[in-house]
């Protein structure tokens, strides 16, 4: 995961007290062409995270200090920074919470290095350590009252900016650029997730359903995203 020539290693905040685990991840990062900093209490990541600039924060849900929602709750208040939840094993209300609360991913602990790589790897790849991804394609789609800029990743409706996730950007993008069809939660999860499509896993549910909050109604008051029971999720042509 080296990143391209001329581009800045990105800079990664692990929030965890499991110092062992850290300094493993720091061994494994760095290999991959990660700079990992890591901070063992909630208060003090949050703090971190708020002074210093991010390309990812990942975040474990038990701190000896605070609980990790705790420190999401705040970061939500003042960065879009893409978090990732450390979560215990089969506590599927911590992952459906985390997610409400503005995570763009889970993963269940104990985990693989390679798979929490991998979870990265599809975050950091549409995100803006990156560079704008949108070379060859026009700068902005518009779609009814919304302003779609794909070079600085930011979502406009009727001028004003609404902050979104990096997950909660590449489903609006995704929903505008094809008005009237069907979104397969398959398709989603593959392209937007960019994992394995798992049934009975409500994560792109939980993603839609803060889109929707966010966006609001259509002006002329309809749903703008709407669910085909048993495929997936349309976005509504605009008026």
């Amino acid at each position: 995961m080296q990143p391209p020539a001329g581009i800045e290693r990105p800079k990664i905040l692990l929030i965890d007290d499991d110092q062992d685990l850290c300094e493993l991840l720091r061994t494994r990062f760095a290999s991959e062409g990660l700079d990992l900093q890591t901070v063992f209490l909630g208060k003090e990541g949050l703090r971190c995270a708020l002074e210093s600039s991010f390309a990812l924060i990942v975040l474990d849900v038990m701190l000896p200090d605070t609980r990790g929602f705790d420190v999401l709750r705040e970061l939500r208040k003042q960065t879009l920074t893409p978090v990732i939840m450390l979560t215990a094993q089969g506590d599927e209300v911590d992952r459906i919470l985390g997610l409400e609360l503005g995570a763009d991913d889970y993963l269940p602990k104990p985990f693989s290095t390679r798979e929490l790589l991998a979870r990265m790897t599809a975050i950091l790849r549409r995100s803006a350590w990156k560079g704008p991804s949108s070379a060859g394609r026009p700068p902005k789609i518009y779609s009814g009252d919304l302003e779609i800029d794909l070079a600085l990743r930011m979502v406009l409706r009727k001028g004003e900016q609404i902050k979104l996730t990096s997950t909660e950007f590449d489903l609006t993008r995704s929903f505008c650029e094809a008005p009237g069809e069907v979104l397969t939660r398959e398709w989603l999860v593959a392209n937007i997730l960019e994992r394995a499509f798992v049934p009975f896993d409500r994560s792109i549910d939980l993603h839609i359903s803060n889109l929707r909050r966010k966006l609001g109604p259509r002006p002329d008051g309809c749903d703008r995203i709407q669910s085909v029971r048993g495929v997936g999720y349309l976005y509504v042509w605009p008026a």
